[in-house]
């Protein structure tokens, strides 16, 4: 028997069959892989629909297997991808939970992280004021309604954002239960919006704190013939005794190692027959960390807690009265916002405000509205009282 030839006829039969069964490049592979994920939420690579992606850099597939939501994000700002309707794809995506499919070793290394610092520690407690807040108030009015409310508006029986937001304070002034010569205790007042609006429809005395020093600037301004006094500080260095204290979308950059502590600070700060009232973002599920893109690029060091998260953190310092959630609202608002910033972008563009901040600013405020569409996202306003309201506390919807 002659074995060289055998051994030859084996190793050509092999030779063929490995050309026959060679794998595709490794960018085929991941654009495969990427493919059959979508189309399990009915999204189709280069399809004609508004919410099929068109792809412009092969590329893509591997930036987002390697870096995730990170990577699919960056690579919009870049340019390697679009989407007619990017608030209809991240719904699909929302809703199907396919962003919890992809998860990667880096996000579980984040969370660890997380457990062990404190990302929200004192000596920080201005980089979002710095990074976002400060942007430029010319961004945020071009944007916002009328009162400059950077919040979720409350749509009863309204297609106006000013109105929607009129009926957001009005709400939060009668869930609070304001009386004429109250002190009112603003955490994180923005652009004065709230504290402007309690001092003149329900004659209370506003102090409102925030971390951005042009809010601060602008809110002095709009606020300087009221009872309103407005400072830049964190909530931690606090003093004085309020009978009413609210927050309205500050708490997000608290983070959970902060949660009890800012619990106590509001409790140190509150008469004892006064009222809380928290509104913020809230999420289905307890986490860590937040969604990595809106991290680095939106709001640095920002959290969305949990529902067990803010009631673990009153329990003991505070009876919930109410909660109430409205988070379909925040998609409303975000479309609002994105169509104001959309029509008003060519006045405001500059090399501050280039064509890469507007992909930005698109993919983050289209991206929110598709998770709060999709049931991902919440809002919440949860109504506090130190020893429970006497005879019972009836919330107003």
């Amino acid at each position: 028997m002659n074995l060289s030839k055998h051994s030859t006829h084996a190793q050509s039969r092999f030779c063929t069959r490995h050309r026959t069964y060679k794998r595709p490049p490794l960018d085929d592979r991941l654009s495969r892989r990427c493919r059959h994920l979508l189309e399990l939420v009915d999204v189709r690579i280069n399809g004609s629909r508004p919410w099929d992606i068109r792809v412009h850099d092969h590329r893509l597939f591997r930036r987002v297997v390697a870096d995730g939501s990170l990577g699919l994000g960056e690579s919009y700002m870049d340019g390697w991808w679009d989407c007619p309707a990017l608030d209809q794809f991240f719904y699909k995506i929302f809703r199907a939970e396919l962003d919890t499919r992809v998860a990667k070793w880096s996000d579980v290394l984040r969370a660890l992280r997380a457990n062990l610092i404190n990302p929200q520690k004192r000596s920080r407690a201005f980089e979002v004021g710095e990074h976002h807040y400060d942007l430029g108030n010319e961004l945020y009015q071009c944007m916002l309604d009328k009162r400059m409310i950077y919040s979720c508006g409350y749509w009863t029986e309204t297609d106006s954002l000013d109105s929607a937001q009129e009926a957001k304070l009005e709400l939060i002034c009668r869930k609070l239960d304001l009386k004429p010569g109250m002190r009112l205790l603003d955490i994180g007042c923005g652009w004065g919006g709230m504290a402007a609006y309690a001092a003149e429809r329900y004659g209370v005395t506003v102090s409102g704190i925030t971390v951005s020093r042009k809010q601060a600037s602008l809110a002095r301004e709009r606020c300087r013939n009221l009872p309103v006094a407005i400072e830049v500080k964190d909530y931690r260095s606090m003093t004085g005794t309020f009978d009413r204290i609210v927050s309205i979308g500050m708490f997000e950059h608290v983070g959970q190692k902060n949660y009890r502590k800012f619990m106590k600070c509001q409790k140190r700060l509150l008469t004892e027959d006064g009222i809380v009232l928290l509104h913020t973002i809230g999420r289905n599920k307890t986490a860590a960390t937040n969604e990595k893109w809106i991290s680095r690029y939106i709001f640095p060091n920002s959290m969305i807690p949990s529902m067990q998260q803010i009631s673990k953190a009153a329990e003991g310092l505070f009876i919930i009265e109410d909660w109430h959630n409205f988070g379909t609202d925040y998609d409303t608002t975000l479309m609002h916002w994105f169509d104001n910033f959309n029509k008003n972008f060519n006045a405001l563009k500059s090399e501050t405000y280039d064509d890469r901040f507007y992909r930005m600013w698109k993919y983050y405020l289209l991206s929110c509205a598709g998770s709060f569409r999709a049931r991902k996202n919440h809002v919440w306003q949860v109504v506090m009282s130190p020893r429970g309201c006497l005879g019972g506390y009836s919330a107003p919807r």
